[in-house]
C-alpha cells in the first residue's frame, strides 16, 4: 500500500498565494444547490452464494451509510438508489438506473457528484452476488461511464482493495486532499487490502469499516473542529479504528486501501455537522473510548476522545446511552436529543458502572482454533475484556529496589500508586502522582502523572502528564503531555503530546504537538504541530504546521511550511524553503535554488533551475538591439518561469565583439489563445568585457514585454520590446551598449529596445 548549473544573480520577488475556501456538502432537508448536486447508489447483499457464509449486516451497513449522506451528506431523497439482496442482473439495472438519473441532472446543467457503496462478499476477481459474480474490471468500467464531474466508490467486502490495484488509477500516499468546484475524477475506497478479510462484529452490528466510517462521517472525524467532515478526514479515521479494532480478531489485521486520480482544489466535504437536526457535544475535558448507542441499543458512533478539544456529533432526535471505558474502568451517562437541540455532555454526567463477534466477508469459511460459529456462517473471535486480568489495589506509595523487592510485593496482584521511589527499577499498575528511580520506571497501566529516571520510563497505557529521562521514554498507549530525553522517545499510540531529545522522536501512528530534537523526528502516521530538528523530519502521512531542519524534511502529504537544505513531499500545500525542493503535488511556493514538482496547481517555484513536468521548458535564440546572438532557457510551471540566458554584443562601430552577457530572471507567461501567448519578466545581466575576464563593474537590468506565436508543437516565433538600465558599481560613467541610446558616458543610461527571436 503504497515512490550543468548556471549561477547568476536572482531576484526576489514579492508573491501573493491565493486560498479558495472549501466547499461545504448541502444541508439535508433542504433543496440542492443549484450549482451541485450529489447521488447515491447503495447496494447491500447478505447472500454471496452457495458455499459462503452469510452475512448478516451488509444491508444494515448500507442503510446507516445512505442515512447519514441523506441526515449530513447533501443527498436528497430521490437521488438515492438502494439495492437489497440482489444479483448480478439487479446490479445491472440499477447502475443504468443511476446512470439515466445523472445524465438527466447534468443534461439540466452544474456540477454533478456520484457515490457508489457496496457491502457484501467478494474475492479477488470480483463482488460476488447471490449465485453471480460481478468482475472488478466492469464495476471500473461502469464507474467511468458515469457522467459525473467527481465519482466515489466505496468497497466494504473482502479483498475489495483488488479494486484500488487496477490499471488506470494514480496511486498516491494515504490521504485525499483534492475536490473543490473545479475538482474532476475518481476516488476509490475498499474496506481491506487486495489479499485480507473484511470483518462485521455482532457487537457494533455491522462491518468495522462502515460502523468507522459512518462514526467519522457524524463527526467523530472533525480534525479541525470546523464542522464539517473531509473526504481526507472520513478516510484518516476509517482507516486508523478499523486497523486499531482488528489487530486482535482472529481474522487479522484489516487495512483499508485507496485509489485515487482527481484534479482540483481544496478538499470536498462529505458531511456538514453545522447543519444537523440535533447535536452532542462531547464535552472539552472528556476523554476515552466512547460508545454512542440509540434507544433500541444500535451503536451509532463510536471513537476515542481526548481530553483539550470538544467533538460535535451530528445525530437525530432521540433518547441515547453513552458507554465510556477510559483507565480500565467503566461508566455510563444517559440523555436525550431534541429536534435542533444541543446537548453538552460533560465529566460529571457519567457514573460508575465483552467478547467481540467478528465474521469474515470472504469466500469461503477457514477452521481457527478457538473460534466459535455465528448463526448463518462464518466466524466469531473473542477480544480481550476490560474485566479480565489479576485483581487491583492501589496503595499510596510504593518504595523499593527493584520490582518484587518493593513494598507493592507484599499486596501481590497488580498495585496502582500515587507515589513510587526506587533506587534500581520501580514497577506499577496505574500511575496517578510521581514516580522517581535512578533506574527506570514502569507502568503497566495508564500513566496520569510524572515519571522520572536516569534510565528510562515506559507507560503501557495512556499517559497524561511527563517523562523525563536521560536514556529514553516508550509510551505505548496514546500520549497527552511531554516526554523529554537525552536519548530517545517512542510513542506507539500518539495523541497530543511534545517530544523532546537530544537523540531522536517516533510516533508510530499519528500526533498533534511538536518534536524537538538534534537527531530525527518520525511520525508514522499524520502529524500536526512542529517538527524541528538537524538531522531528519519524517511524516508518513499528513503533516499540518511546520517542519525545519538543517538536513531533510519528508511529508507524504504536507500542508504548511518546510523548511531545510533538503525538502521533499508528496502533495504539497504551502511553501517549501531550501536549497532543493522537491513535490509530487505543489500548491503554493517552492523557494530555492533547485525546485522539481511532477505537477503545480495553484503555486509558483522560484529558483534558479526549476522543473515542473506539467510546467514549461523551452529554449531561446534570439537577438536584441544590445546583444545579436543569445541562448536563454526557461523552466518553470504553466504560468510562472525562471530564466537564464547569455549574449554576445559589439559596441556600434566597432569590430568583433566587445562583451558578453550573463543573466537570469523571473517572469509570467500569460496564454491569449491557443497559439499566441506573452511572456513578461524582469532579467538582471553582468557585463563582461571580451577578455575573459569574470569580473564585472557593469549591471543591465531589463523589463521584457515578449508576445509569440507558435508555428509548430516545439517552435514559436517569438518578439517583443524591452526597456533596458545600464549601470556601473565603480562610480565610473559607462557608454551605452545599444544604437538605440545615443546618450554619452553616464553612469545611469536608460532606453526602450527590442528583441526577436526563436523558442523551441
Amino acid at each position: 500500500m503504497t515512490r550543468s548549473l548556471l549561477f547568476s544573480l536572482l531576484l526576489l520577488p514579492t508573491l501573493a498565494l491565493a486560498a479558495s475556501a472549501p466547499r461545504a456538502a448541502s444541508a439535508p432537508g433542504a433543496a440542492p444547490s443549484q450549482s451541485v448536486r450529489r447521488f447515491a447508489l447503495l447496494v447491500g447483499v447478505n447472500d454471496g452464494g452457495p458455499g459462503r457464509a452469510r452475512l448478516r449486516y451488509a444491508v444494515t451497513d448500507a442503510r446507516s451509510f445512505g442515512d447519514v449522506l441523506e441526515e449530513l451528506g447533501g443527498v436528497q431523497p430521490q437521488d438515492r438508489l438502494m439495492l437489497m439482496e440482489g444479483g448480478r442482473a439487479e446490479l445491472e439495472n440499477a447502475l443504468t438506473r443511476f446512470k439515466a438519473m445523472i445524465a438527466a441532472a447534468k443534461g439540466a446543467g452544474g456540477r454533478t457528484e456520484a457515490l457508489v457503496y457496496y457491502s457484501g462478499h467478494s474475492d479477488e476477481e470480483g463482488l460476488l452476488l447471490q449465485k453471480d459474480r460481478f468482475g472488478y474490471r466492469e464495476l471500473r468500467q461502469a464507474l467511468e461511464s458515469l457522467p459525473a464531474d467527481v465519482r466515489i466508490a466505496i468497497l466494504d467486502s473482502c479483498a475489495s482493495g483488488t479494486l484500488a490495484r487496477q490499471k488506470g488509477g494514480v496511486r498516491r500516499p494515504a490521504f485525499l486532499v483534492d475536490a473543490s468546484t473545479a475538482v474532476r475524477g475518481h476516488a476509490i475506497l475498499t474496506s481491506s487490502s487486495e489479499d485480507e478479510v473484511s470483518q462485521e462484529s455482532d457487537r457494533i452490528g455491522g462491518s468495522f469499516f462502515t460502523h468507522n466510517l459512518v462514526s467519522g462521517m457524524r463527526g467523530a472525524a472533525d480534525a479541525t473542529g470546523d464542522g464539517r467532515v473531509t473526504l481526507h478526514e472520513a478516510y484518516q479515521f476509517a482507516f486508523h479504528e478499523t486497523l486499531a479494532r482488528t489487530e486482535k480478531t482472529r481474522a487479522g489485521a484489516q487495512h483499508p486501501a485507496y485509489d485515487i486520480e482527481l484534479a482540483g482544489t481544496g478538499e470536498l466535504v462529505m458531511t456538514d455537522l453545522r447543519s444537523t437536526a440535533a447535536v452532542l457535544v462531547l464535552g472539552e475535558m472528556l476523554d476515552g473510548r466512547l460508545y454512542v448507542r440509540d434507544a433500541p441499543g444500535r451503536l451509532v458512533v463510536e471513537l476515542k476522545k481526548f481530553a483539550g478539544r470538544a467533538t460535535e456529533l451530528g445525530l437525530q432526535p432521540g433518547r441515547y446511552t453513552v458507554m465510556r471505558e477510559s483507565l480500565g474502568e467503566g461508566s455510563q451517562a444517559e440523555l436525550v436529543l431534541d429536534q435542533g437541540g444541543r446537548v453538552v455532555l460533560a465529566e460529571s454526567a457519567f457514573r460508575p458502572v465483552g467478547v467481540e463477534m467478528t465474521a469474515m466477508r470472504g469466500g469461503g469459511t477457514p477452521r481457527l482454533d478457538g473460534l466459535a460459529p455465528v448463526a448463518g456462517g462464518g466466524l466469531s473471535a473473542p477480544a480481550l475484556s476490560l474485566d479480565e486480568g489479576p485483581p487491583r489495589r492501589r496503595v499510596f506509595a510504593n518504595v523499593g529496589l527493584f520490582p518484587g523487592v518493593d513494598t507493592n510485593a507484599l499486596f501481590g496482584g497488580a498495585v496502582d500508586n500515587h507515589f513510587s521511589f526506587s533506587l534500581g527499577a520501580g514497577r506499577t499498575g496505574r500511575l496517578d502522582g510521581l514516580a522517581m528511580a535512578l533506574g527506570a520506571n514502569w507502568a503497566s497501566q495508564a500513566v496520569s502523572g510524572i515519571q522520572m529516571a536516569i534510565g528510562g520510563n515506559v507507560a503501557r497505557a495512556d499517559v497524561t502528564g511527563a517523562q523525563l529521562a536521560v536514556g529514553g521514554n516508550h509510551a505505548t498507549g496514546p500520549l497527552g503531555g511531554v516526554q523529554a530525553a537525552v536519548g530517545l522517545n517512542i510513542a506507539r499510540q500518539g495523541g497530543l503530546a511534545g517530544q523532546f531529545a537530544v537523540g531522536g522522536n517516533l510516533s508510530s501512528t499519528s500526533l498533534d504537538g511538536a518534536q524537538l530534537s538534534v537527531g530525527s523526528n518520525w511520525v508514522q502516521g499524520d502529524f500536526g504541530g512542529y517538527q524541528g530538528t538537524v538531522g531528519l523530519n519524517m511524516v508518513r502521512g499528513r503533516m499540518s504546521g511546520v517542519q525545519m531542519s538543517v538536513g531533510m524534511n519528508y511529508a507524504a502529504t504536507a500542508h504548511g511550511a518546510q523548511v531545510s537544505l533538503l525538502n521533499v513531499g508528496g502533495d504539497v500545500a504551502g511553501m517549501q524553503l531550501g536549497l532543493i525542493n522537491v513535490a509530487e503535488k505543489m500548491n503554493g511556493l517552492q523557494l530555492g535554488i533547485i525546485n522539481v514538482a511532477k505537477e503545480v496547481e495553484s503555486g509558483v517555484p522560484v529558483g534558479i533551475l526549476s522543473i515542473v513536468k506539467n510546467g514549461q521548458f523551452h529554449v531561446e535564440a534570439y537577438g536584441s538591439d544590445i546583444t545579436f546572438a543569445n541562448t536563454a532557457i526557461k523552466v518553470g510551471s504553466r504560468h510562472f518561469y525562471t530564466t537564464v540566458a547569455v549574449g554576445m554584443g559589439r559596441v556600434t562601430g566597432s569590430q568583433g565583439p566587445s562583451h558578453w552577457t550573463l543573466g537570469a530572471g523571473i517572469g509570467g507567461h500569460i496564454p491569449v489563445t491557443d497559439r499566441f501567448f506573452v511572456d513578461v519578466d524582469g532579467m538582471t545581466h553582468s557585463v563582461y568585457g571580451w577578455d575573459a575576464s569574470f569580473t564585472t563593474e557593469r549591471f543591465l537590468h531589463q523589463v521584457r514585454v515578449i508576445g509569440g506565436f507558435q508555428v509548430a508543437k516545439h517552435f514559436s516565433i517569438i518578439a517583443g520590446p524591452t526597456m533596458n538600465l545600464l549601470h556601473s558599481v565603480d562610480g565610473e560613467a559607462t557608454t551605452a551598449l545599444s544604437s538605440f541610446s545615443r546618450q554619452g558616458p553616464k553612469h545611469f543610461i536608460w532606453w526602450p529596445g527590442v528583441q526577436a527571436g526563436i523558442r523551441l
